[in-house]
Order: C-alpha cells, then structure tokens, then sequence
C-alpha cells in the first residue's frame, strides 16, 4: 500500500483515542509512516501513555495550547493528523499549510450540533437519533467536509456518558472504515451545508443554564437531568432548582416504578408520562 504521508500524529485522550492510536501502530506496518502521540488534555484514567510505552510509540505531553502549536508548526514532512476526542483548535496558518491534513472525530451528525458536548446538547432537545461525523478540519470550528458518518438512536432513559460511550465505539468503527482512503488521499468528502440559524456550542455553555425549572413538563425535566449526567466525570456544576421558595442543589436522580416511593427529607417525586416516577434527591443551599 501506498502514501505520501510520512507520519501519523494521533492527538486525544480517553478510550477511543487509545483503539485509534492502537489501529494507526498496527497498521503502520502497512504504510511505513512514522507514528507519535501527543496529550493535550491530561486524564486521569486515560490509556494512551501505557499504550504508547508498551508499543514504542513517541509519547508528549503538551497542555499549553501555544507549545502544541509551536511544536506542530515546525513539522516539515506530509503528515496526517487525527484528532480524536480532542478540543485543541488548530492554527489557521496550520490548517492551510500543504503538507498538513488534519482529520477530527466530532460527536454529532454534523452541520448539526457543532462545538462541545453535542451528546448533552442533543439529548437535553429531545433529538431521537444523533452520531459521529469525521471530518476534514479547517480554519471554521467543525465545518470542514465530511468524511464519513455513522448513527444510532438515543433511547428514552439514556444518560449522556452511555450515549458518549456509545458514540465512541461508533468513531472507531467510523475510523477504521474511512483510514485507508485518507491515507491513499481518495476520500470521497462532502462539503456541509449550513442554515442560517446554525448555532456553536460552547464550552461554558450548559443546558437549561444549569437550573432545573420544575414548572416544565416532567419529561423535560427529566431530559435535563440526563444531558448533564456524565456520572462522575464533573463535566458540569450539579444542577440548581427552587423548591418551596428555597434554592436547592441537585444531588442524584432515577427514575422508578411507584411502589419503590419512600418519603424523606430532600427527596421530590415527579410523575413521568409512561407511569413511572422521577426521584429527585436534592439539598437546601
């Protein structure tokens, strides 16, 4: 198999990235293109560091934006750059260097839910289906052509951190599949199109703007709680509501069958349309 590419630099953190650095070694026996990985975002379960240690991989940690940048501007080789569970915004005057292709992993179907947590986002407005789109990058956040996509449906009781895994396992299979063409440069991308009203995600940016408005239908109320539910990842401040004229701080919630209803101090049923209860675990600020 043929390439122009003479490295492969694969940037992220998490699981994904650590099957996708796993994939690009393997197959580097194929190419014979030069493998390195670079963490941006340290993460306190992340894989890749073994991975690179076990595998001889080049292994660099660079959390300053301006190093990574710096460091990327003095690549002179043809080299792909896979971002992949990564929020690093890449330099315009990178982007459009010509021995440079950079190809991301986003979390949505894209033109739809750019920027960060799209699994929030899409969960918390009732979208019924949403994937992951790799994408070609350019100087516009995520409005580069799209490489390839894959879908799956968001189920009723689904928390964003299930949809995020599974989103995840949807990129790799995404990656594996569209690889070969990126690298033999015949990729068939597709421009995206964009409404009027396309809207960035940012990353301050919560749903419902962190408080739970308890006069919303309870379907609704249960959506929020599940959009900013990434268990114990903290990706957002707990949610606030007001209960009886006092301002609370949301602790936990589930969802369950009425005859588990216990009564308590701090606790708040609500009735949801398929005859279940919502149980909300709350505290006084």
């Amino acid at each position: 198999m043929r390439t122009d590419f003479g490295k492969v630099v694969v940037i992220g953190y998490g699981k994904a990235t650590g099957e996708i650095l796993k994939y690009t070694d393997v197959r580097r026996t194929d190419y014979g293109y030069e493998l390195e990985f670079i963490e941006h975002e340290p993460h306190a379960l992340g894989v890749t560091r073994q991975i690179c240690e076990e595998r001889g991989i080049p292994f660099a940690s660079m959390p300053d934006k301006r190093a990574l940048g710096a460091y990327l501007a003095e690549i002179q080789e043809k080299t792909l750059i896979v971002s992949a569970s990564n929020n690093f915004l890449f330099p315009a005057a990178l982007v459009e260097r010509e021995n440079i292709t950079i190809i991301n992993f986003h979390n949505a179907l894209l033109p739809e839910y750019p920027g960060r947590n799209a699994p929030s986002w899409v969960i918390y407005r009732g979208e019924e289906r949403t994937g992951i789109t790799w994408h070609y990058v350019t100087a516009g956040v995520d409005e580069g052509g799209i490489i390839i996509q894959k879908s799956c449906e968001i189920g009723p009781d689904m928390k964003a951190y299930e949809l995020t895994e599974a989103l995840m396992d949807l990129a790799c299979e995404g990656f594996y599949e569209c690889f070969d063409s990126v690298l033999q440069k015949n990729a068939a991308a597709r421009p995206q199109r964009f409404s009027p009203d396309r809207r960035m995600y940012r990353s301050f940016e919560i749903p419902g703007d962190g408080f739970l408005d308890l006069s919303e239908p309870e379907e609704k109320v249960y959506r929020l709680l599940r959009s900013v539910d990434y268990g114990k990842s903290g990706i957002f401040p707990p949610l606030q509501m007001e209960i009886g004229g006092v301002r609370a701080e949301v602790l936990r919630y589930r969802k369950i069958v009425p005859e588990k209803r216990q009564e308590g101090a701090g606790l708040l049923y609500l009735p949801l349309p398929d005859g279940d209860l919502l149980k909300i675990k709350y505290r006084p600020l």
